[in-house]
C-alpha cells in the first residue's frame, strides 16, 4: 500500500505542474474563456504569473502584479504599464510597499496580451507572486545617493538574475521576500524580509554584505537573524542560493502556517543554520564578519527634493496609500523624459520617485507633479500613511482599507493643522501585514478577534532606534471609532511631548494600560 501523502495540497498541486511551465495554458484560457480555467491552475499555480482573483472571485476578474526589481523604471517602462491599466484595468494602479505595480479588473482575455508588453519592455509578472523568490528590494535612490556604502544596483541584479525564472527556486515551501541594499538607511527593511544583503563597508575597506536570515511579519512576526559573516560583493549571488537552497530542501511542506523560513530560523537557531548552509551548500565556511551600523532612518521614504551625488535633484513624491491611476502613470514618465533622466522609482513606503532632475527645472517638475496629485511636500499625515488592497479587492482581506485610511488623513489634517511630526498610520485589511502595520506608530488591522467591520489597535512598531513590533492596545475599535482613536492619541502626544521628542518615543514611554485608556472612544471622542 502506498504511503500516505502528508504534504498539504498546495505542494501536490506544485508537484503536479511547475507553474514556470503554465504560460500556454495561459494562452488557451484566454482564447477558450474563463469556464476552461482548471481550478488548480486559477487558485494556486496563477499566483506565479502574478494573478490573484479579485474579491468577489466569481466575478471573472483579476489583480496582476508587475515584478520591479529594486522599483527602478525607464520613463518607457512606467509609460507602458501606464497603458496597460488604462486599456485593460479600468485606469485603476497601485504603488506597493514592495516596490511593484499592481493592476486591477484584469479578465483572461487580455492577459496573454499584458504579458507580452511586459516582456517586451524588459518586465514581467512572473513570480511576482507564489512561494517563491518575489520582487527583490532595493533602495530607491542607489547609484544617486551621496551617502550610501556603495551603489548596490549591480548586486541586486545579480542575485535577480540568479534566483528568478529558474525551476531551481520555483517551488519554496512559501513566499521568499529578499532585499539587497547597499544604503546607510536600511529602507528596504531587511530586519524583516526572509533574506536580506545589507550593504556596509569592512574595517579593511572591502565591500560587503552582513547577512540577515528570517524575518517577517503576519501573524507571527519576527525580525532576521544575523548569521555573523561577511559576504564580499562578488559572492552574493552564490551564498543567497545556498541559503535558499537550504530553505527550499528544509522547511515545512506540511502546514503552511509553519513553512515560512523564519520558522526554521526559530527552531534551528542561526548557528545550526549557517552551519548547514556552509555544510552542505556551500562547501566552505563563510567569512566571519561585524555587523552593519544600525540606522535611526529606517523608514526612510525619500519624499521632498533632494540633490544628488552628481548634482541634479531627485523630487520623491507621495501618492496617497499607493492609489493612483494610469493617466497619472503616463504623465509621470512623460515629465521625467522632459525635465529629468527618465528614471523613476517606487520605494518600499508606496511612494514614487523621480530622478535626474536639474536645479533649473525643479520648480516646474515639482508644480506640475502637485497638480497630478503626486505632492513632494505632503501633510505629516499624508505622507506617512499606507494602506493595503483591503476588502475591495482581496479576498484575505476582512476590513476596507485605502478609502478609510484616505478618510483618516483628511480628518487628521483638519483636527491638526500644521502637525509637524513624523507620524505613520499603516491599515490593514487582515493579519498578514501587507501594508506591515506592525511597524507603524499607529497600526490599525483587520482580525477575527475583532469582528466583522473592526479594526485591531496597534502602536509603537519600529525599525529604528526603538526596534521593536507594534503592541495590540485594543483589540476592536469600530469603524466609526477610529477617527476619534488616532486623533485622540496624536492630542495627547502634542499635549505631553518633551522638547525634540518624536511620536515613536512618547509612544514607547506609555505604560499599555494608559495607551488603552487614551485610545477608547468614549475618552477622545470630542477631541
Amino acid at each position: 500500500m502506498a504511503a500516505e501523502d502528508r504534504r498539504n495540497r498546495n505542494e501536490q498541486i506544485k508537484e503536479a505542474l511547475d507553474p514556470l511551465d503554465l504560460r500556454p495554458r495561459i494562452d488557451r484560457y484566454a482564447r477558450e474563456g474563463l469556464a476552461s480555467v482548471d481550478p488548480d491552475d486559477l487558485n494556486i499555480r496563477f499566483r506565479w504569473w502574478g494573478l490573484y482573483t479579485q474579491r468577489p472571485a466569481s466575478d471573472g476578474h483579476f489583480m496582476l502584479r508587475v515584478r520591479i526589481p529594486g522599483g527602478a523604471l525607464t520613463a518607457d517602462q512606467l509609460a507602458a504599464i501606464g497603458r496597460l491599466a488604462q486599456v485593460h484595468g479600468r485606469n485603476l494602479a497601485d504603488v506597493t510597499d514592495r516596490q511593484n505595480i499592481q493592476l486591477h479588473w484584469i479578465v483572461i482575455e487580455d492577459v496573454p496580451a499584458i504579458l507580452d508588453e511586459l516582456d517586451r519592455i524588459g518586465l514581467s509578472s512572473l513570480q511576482a507572486c507564489g512561494d517563491t523568490v518575489r520582487n527583490v528590494l532595493g533602495c530607491p535612490v542607489a547609484g544617486v545617493d551621496a551617502g550610501e556604502w556603495f551603489d548596490a544596483t549591480g548586486d541586486l541584479l545579480a542575485v535577480e538574475a540568479r534566483m528568478a525564472r529558474t525551476k531551481e527556486f520555483s517551488n519554496l515551501p512559501r513566499k521568499y521576500k529578499m532585499s539587497v541594499s547597499g544604503c546607510r538607511h536600511r529602507c528596504a527593511q531587511p530586519e524583516v524580509n526572509d533574506l536580506a544583503l545589507v550593504g556596509h563597508v569592512h574595517p579593511d575597506g572591502r565591500q560587503g554584505f552582513d547577512l540577515l536570515v528570517g524575518g517577517g511579519l503576519s501573524s507571527s512576526p519576527r525580525f532576521a537573524d544575523r548569521l555573523g559573516v561577511f559576504v564580499p560583493r562578488a559572492e552574493a549571488p552564490e551564498v543567497v542560493a545556498a541559503v535558499t537552497a537550504a530553505y527550499r530542501d528544509h522547511g515545512n511542506r506540511d502546514k503552511r502556517t509553519r513553512a515560512r523560513i523564519k520558522f526554521l530560523l526559530a527552531a534551528w537557531g542561526p548557528e545550526r543554520f549557517r552551519e548547514v548552509v556552509e555544510r552542505d551548500y556551500l562547501g566552505r565556511r563563510l567569512e566571519d564578519g561585524p555587523e552593519a551600523p544600525p540606522s535611526p532612518e529606517a523608514h526612510r521614504d525619500h519624499v521632498g527634493v533632494h540633490r544628488q551625488l552628481d548634482g541634479a535633484s531627485y523630487i520623491g513624491t507621495s501618492p496617497l496609500v499607493g492609489r493612483t491611476d494610469g493617466d497619472t502613470l503616463v504623465a509621470v514618465a512623460e515629465l521625467a523624459r522632459e525635465l529629468g533622466g527618465a528614471r523613476v522609482r517606487l520605494t518600499t513606503q508606496q511612494k514614487l520617485v523621480v530622478l535626474d532632475v536639474p536645479d533649473e527645472r525643479v520648480t516646474e517638475a515639482v508644480a506640475r507633479l502637485d497638480a497630478l496629485d503626486l505632492p513632494s511636500s505632503p501633510s505629516e499625515f499624508h505622507r506617512g500613511a499606507m494602506a493595503c488592497t483591503g476588502l475591495t479587492f482581496c479576498k484575505l482581506a476582512l476590513v476596507p482599507t485605502k478609502e478609510p485610511a484616505v478618510e483618516l488623513v483628511r480628518e487628521l489634517e483638519e483636527a491638526f493643522p500644521g502637525f509637524d511630526a513624523k507620524v505613520r498610520v499603516n491599515v490593514n485589511g487582515c493579519p498578514n501585514s501587507c501594508a506591515r502595520y506592525q511597524l507603524s506608530d499607529i497600526g490599525l488591522a483587520g482580525g477575527e478577534s475583532a469582528g466583522e467591520g473592526n479594526y485591531q489597535l496597534h502602536l509603537g512598531g519600529d525599525l529604528g532606534e526603538g526596534l521593536a513590533f507594534g503592541h495590540r492596545v485594543r483589540e476592536r475599535v469600530p469603524a466609526t471609532d477610529t477617527g476619534a482613536v488616532v486623533r485622540g492619541l496624536v492630542a495627547g502626544y502634542l499635549a505631553e511631548r518633551q522638547a525634540g521628542e518624536t511620536l515613536q518615543s512618547w509612544l514607547r514611554r506609555q505604560p499599555p494600560e494608559t495607551l488603552a485608556a487614551m485610545s477608547k472612544p468614549a475618552t477622545v471622542g470630542g477631541a
